[in-house]
Order: structure tokens, then sequence, then C-alpha cells
């Protein structure tokens, strides 16, 4: 916490530094940082685990609550996909509920209070952790190239290779000659667009988020009673409005998600 008066953007700075990052370019864009691997992985087995609890006890009678849930997700995440995406869902619905449910559940580690896992990280020699895996670039950028492999793979997979180079160099303007450098040039960056916005659309109201958790958290160590109620009531305000947020971006993520790989199946 802000300890003293002054200390509060030491004290963000300490928060925004991640834990030994292995950095593979000078620049630092192709940094591996532990701590957001470990909390997404983590994250994702946990998910796995319960809903494969709850697919093995599941029964066809009256649904407990904890299979009533999976019920009311796995029924929204197909009705989404059924909605946009009318080929064979068998591929795109798991993938559509595991970005769901795994972008919602990483969100939702910014609920947690901001010294929690630091302090806790702490006691094992650790100095620096950052415990929500969508407020760093580098994690939901590496999530937005896998979607943007898929969306190559399903467009050689549903037009053929030829198929899809046709695509490249006639559409939108036409098949003339001269309207072929034009048209590639034009889906080319409408490619690459797909897994920038996909990226920084999460991070940066992931990011801000967090930002905003620590600005509030900085009031308590402010040594004023009356600041120290404020972050309190400020903390829980934010945070009832976060859970919507967080749900939000998860649903945006999939939603997209959906739509770029039922684009790469149409054909123009």
């Amino acid at each position: 916490m802000a300890s003293e008066p002054g200390g509060l953007t030491e004290y963000i700075q300490h928060h925004l530094h991640h834990l030994k990052p292995l950095t593979v370019s000078p620049g630092g864009f192709w940094s591996v940082h532990i701590d957001s691997l470990t909390v997404s992985l983590f994250l994702g087995v946990l998910f796995c685990f319960l809903f494969w609890l709850k697919a093995r006890k599941a029964t066809s009678g009256v649904p407990g609550k904890g299979q009533a849930f999976v019920e009311i997700v796995l029924e929204f995440v197909d009705g989404q996909v059924k909605d946009v995406f009318h080929g064979d869902r068998s591929v795109l619905g798991p993938l559509a509920l595991t970005v769901f449910i795994w972008v919602f559940l990483m969100n939702a580690m910014d609920l947690l209070p901001v010294d929690l896992l630091p302090m806790i990280v702490e006691k094992f020699g650790i100095g620096h952790f950052r415990g929500v895996p969508t407020a760093d670039l580098n994690l939901t950028f590496a999530m937005s190239l896998t979607v943007f492999i898929l969306i190559i793979f399903y467009s050689f997979k549903a037009k053929g290779f030829g198929g899809y180079m046709h695509e490249l160099f006639t559409a939108p303007f036409g098949a003339h000659p001269l309207l072929w450098l034009p048209n590639f040039a034009l889906n080319i960056v409408e490619l690459l667009s797909k897994p920038v916005s996909l990226s920084m659309r999460l991070f940066g109201n992931m990011y801000a988020g967090e930002l905003v958790f620590m600005l509030i958290a900085g009031l308590f160590g402010a040594g004023n009673w009356l600041l120290f109620g404020a972050g309190i009531i400020g903390y829980t305000v934010w945070g009832i409005f976060h859970i919507l947020i967080i749900s939000i971006q998860a649903f945006i993520f999939m939603v997209l998600t959906i739509v770029y790989i039922s684009m790469a199946h149409d054909h123009h």
C-alpha cells in the first residue's frame, strides 16, 4: 500500500511490474511474463476441472444448482454461436465456451484486493506479481494471434487455397487485373486489424480497471481515516460496476471470435 503522501506513484509503478519476464527481444515486445502465464494456466485448468466435474455428475432428472448453472452457460453460448454461425458447430461451440469462461475468469482476477496476491507471493521471496492476465498486452495479443491462426485455417479449409487466394485479390472491387493490388492491400489490412482489435480492446479495458483499483487502494494507506473510508466505499462501488465490465469484455471477445471465424467461412 501507499504508506505515505506522495508515494502513490511509486505504489502504482510497483504493482505494474511483472515477475521476472523472459525477454526474447531487446524491445520487450516478445516478453513472456511468468505471472500472467501462471495465473492464466491455473484458471484454464480450474475451468476445465469444474466443468468436467459437473459433466461427470450430470443427471437427466432435476439438475442441481451447479449443473443448472453450467447448462445455462452452455445454452447461452450455443445460442450466440447459432445466431452468427450456420455451419458445423462441433468445434466452434466448445471454442466459444472456452473463450468466454476463460477470459471471464482472467478478468475476474481484477476483483481480488490489489495487494492480496503480491502479499502472498512475497512470502516466497517474489517481489513483483501481477494477477490480472488480461491486463497484460502480451497475453491478450497472444490470444488474439491464436484466433488469427484459426481465421486463416478456416479460410483455407472452407474455400481451398485457390478460392481464398482468388478472394484476396478480387474482393471487394472486382476481378480486373488493375484492381488486384488494391483488393489485396485492403484485405490484408482488414485481416491484420482483427487480432489488433481483439487484443487492444480487452487489454485497454482491463488495464484501465486495474489502474482505478490501484488508485483507490492507495487511499487506504494515506494515513487519514476519511480517505480510508472513501477508499472502502470507492472499492466497493467500482468492484460492483467492474463485474459488468469483466462480463461484457468476455462476451465481446467471444462474439468477435465467432464472427471472425464465421466470416472466414463466407464466400465473397
